[in-house]
Formats: C-alpha cells, sequence, structure tokens
C-alpha cells in the first residue's frame, strides 16, 4: 500500500518511532495532493488537509508499508480521530493513487497554513517522545483510550524534554545519566496520571554498579506554583480546597490551604501556567513574577517537577471568594491574609502544604526588598 503523509509524519524520527522500525530511504519519495492544503489543527499541535483548489499540499509518500505498519501508522492517527482515505497524489510528475488520513468533518478547526520546521522547533522532540509512550499501548489499549490519555502523554513528553534541555550537566558528585543503565520500563497503571516501573542499575560512589533494581515512581507532568503576593498591601492570596492525598493519608481535615497551582501544559511555559492559573482560580492578573525555586518535592518517588513563584499582584478589591474550573470539578475558596500571618502560620506548623511554607519563608526574606520597590 502506498500511503501519503502530509504532516508531522514527514519527521522521520517520529514516523520511524510510530512504525516501531527504522525506514528505509528508498521507501520515502517526495509527493504533493492537489487542490489540497496544510494548515494547522487549531489549538493543536499537528496539521490537517483543507480543500483549497489551486494550490497543493507537500508531502510524502511511503512505500514498503506491510500490514503491521499500516496497523500501527492508523493505531496513532485513529486517536486523533483521523481515518485512512483514498487519494491522488503526484510525484515525479505523474498521477499516483495512495491513501491519507483525513479528520471527521468538523472535529478540528483549521488555523493558519502549517509549517514543518516550525512544528519541529518547538514540537518535534516532544511529540516523537509522546508517541513512543503511545505507541507502548499498541495492543493492550484502544486509540480511542489513548487519545483521552494523550494530554497526560504529551505533558510527561514535554516534562521529559524540558529536563534534558535545563538539568545540569552532572551532579554534585559528577554522576551523570549515562551512569545509568535502563534495562527495562513498564507501565502498569496509565490513565490521567501514570506509575511507571524502571528496571535500571546506577554507579554507585565507590565505583562499582548497582545491581538491577526495580524502582517504581508516579508519573505526573511538571506543575507551576505561585503565591500572589500584594506589596503595596503587604496581603497574600491563599486557596483552600478538598485534596484526595491528604484523605488517603487519614487527615482528618483534607482541606488545605495551599498556593495557585497546575499542571504545566506541553509546549507552555511554566510562568505562562502560572499566570493562567490564578486568573482561572483566583480571577487575577499577576504581574512580576519572582522565582522561589524550581525543583523536585519527593524525587524518591515521583518524576514531578515544580516551578514555584511568588506572583505580584493587587489583591485591593479581592475578597475571600470561589473559584474553579467546573469542568475540572474544582471547589476552590479564595483566603486574603496579611503577610505577617501567613508568615507567623507557617512558624507554627499550621500550613501542611510544603510548597506553600517554603513560600512563606522566602517571603519573609523577601518581603522588605518587594515592598520597597512597590
Amino acid at each position: 500500500m502506498m500511503v501519503f503523509v502530509f504532516g508531522t509524519l514527514r519527521h522521520v524520527p517520529l514516523l520511524e518511532t510510530v512504525l516501531g522500525r527504522a525506514v528505509d530511504a528508498a521507501d520515502i519519495e517526495a509527493a504533493h495532493l492537489p487542490d489540497f492544503e496544510t494548515v494547522w489543527a487549531r489549538g493543536q499541535a499537528f496539521p490537517l488537509l483543507r480543500a483549497a483548489p489551486g494550490q497543493r499540499a507537500e508531502g510524502l509518500l511511503l512505500s514498503g508499508l506491510g500490514a503491521q505498519d499500516v496497523a500501527r501508522l492508523s493505531y496513532y492517527e485513529e486517536g486523533f480521530g483521523y481515518t485512512l482515505s483514498p487519494v491522488m497524489v503526484t510525484r515525479g510528475g505523474a498521477p499516483c493513487k495512495a491513501r491519507a488520513w483525513f479528520p471527521p468533518e468538523g472535529q478540528w478547526q483549521p488555523g493558519d497554513a502549517f509549517d514543518l520546521e516550525a512544528w519541529a522547533a518547538r514540537w518535534a522532540a516532544i511529540n516523537t517522545r509522546a508517541a513512543a509512550e503511545v505507541m507502548g499501548y499498541y495492543g493492550h489499549r484502544s486509540a480511542a483510550q489513548v487519545a483521552h490519555m494523550y494530554p497526560m502523554i504529551q505533558g510527561r513528553a514535554a516534562s521529559f524534554i524540558a529536563a534534558q534541555a535545563n538539568s545540569a550537566p552532572a551532579s554534585f558528585s559528577g554522576m551523570r545519566r549515562a551512569d545509568v543503565q535502563l534495562e527495562a520500563l513498564e507501565r502498569p497503571y496509565a490513565d490521567f496520571f501514570a506509575v511507571e516501573e524502571y528496571h535500571l542499575s546506577f554507579k554507585q560512589f565507590d565505583g562499582g554498579h548497582s545491581p538491577v533494581v526495580k524502582r517504581a515512581i508516579f508519573a505526573p507532568t511538571d506543575a507551576s506554583l505561585v503565591l500572589p503576593y500584594d506589596p503595596v498591601r503587604d496581603q497574600v492570596l491563599l486557596l483552600e480546597q478538598f485534596r484526595v492525598g491528604p484523605y488517603a493519608h487519614g487527615d482528618c481535615a483534607p482541606w488545605t490551604l495551599e498556593p495557585v497551582a497546575g499542571r504545566v501544559d506541553a509546549g507552555e511555559p511554566p510562568e505562562a501556567t502560572a499566570r493562567r492559573e490564578a486568573q482561572e482560580e483566583a480571577g487575577l492578573h499577576l504581574d512580576k513574577l519572582e522565582v522561589v525555586c524550581r525543583g523536585y518535592p519527593t524525587p524518591g518517588t515521583s518524576s514531578e517537577f515544580y516551578h514555584i513563584f511568588v506572583g505580584l499582584a493587587d489583591l485591593g478589591g479581592t475578597a475571600a471568594g470561589f473559584g474553579g474550573l467546573d469542568s475540572e470539578t474544582e471547589d476552590i475558596r479564595t483566603h486574603v491574609l496579611p503577610a505577617q500571618r501567613f508568615i507567623d502560620m507557617a512558624d507554627g506548623r499550621e500550613l501542611k502544604v510544603a510548597p506553600l511554607v517554603l513560600c512563606a519563608h522566602w517571603l519573609a526574606r523577601h518581603r522588605d526588598r518587594l515592598r520597597a520597590a512597590s
């Protein structure tokens, strides 16, 4: 079967990840689809085909595909709602019968013209990493099930790529990622979040290597946390909501005070997440963001990575109220407190969420500077 790919699958590393094998260069040929154009699916990191008389959608014609190859490609594309349909493409100036994936009518809104190089610069590494997890479910979960999970799959991929770009080159003792030997990776549970089970060995401080050990971790995405602070009024805003973690721990009062927080969407800077969540959860516009820290809250059991900020805001007229998104079943109450009372609560061990305590101690140290500059 000849298959015409017009979008992200033109990126060979992604194509090979989906196929699960290397692709022979002789099986890839430039081609185009007449009277169509390739445009972004609005708000997404992939394109779609749109009828456009006189235009041409550039792409690749894939040959040498077996039934298993087509099944894997279909699994990947069906997760985005695409179906394989016959087309007549042009290669080397001659028409050729092929098949291409089209989305259901109206499922995605067309955006601007698609630019493969622009996509590659921002999304290629993330989407290729995400495709590896997607294809790991092939034969175990339906494409529809994986599509439901895809935003978090993509978020985990984005977190991994960000860590690769931003981490220090070596640990304090000089150890590097290359000093870990991965034997196997399994995901015994995956839905909105995932549990990953690693079988690995690592270099030890005496120069030897550990035996292969099993380590299971909770695998979410990166998260942004921000404490809104008004340096003019010397007030902070806190959120209160029910949390299943304290409930599962046996806490008699599983409603916690905490900063504004949210998951970092794939392709979204953590600072943008902080501003978005402040608007969604508290109706606040944040001015300058001060970095408190970036790091792992529980490195022994989770890959979660926090970006923690204090966000300068005008809390004038902001009273205790309610917030959150109904779509996420959020039931949030906001509290505006004097900064000194908040700091005293941290000193008195009245706060149970560790990142909030960290914000309190940071604010105690930097409060005078922030007030003097306001």
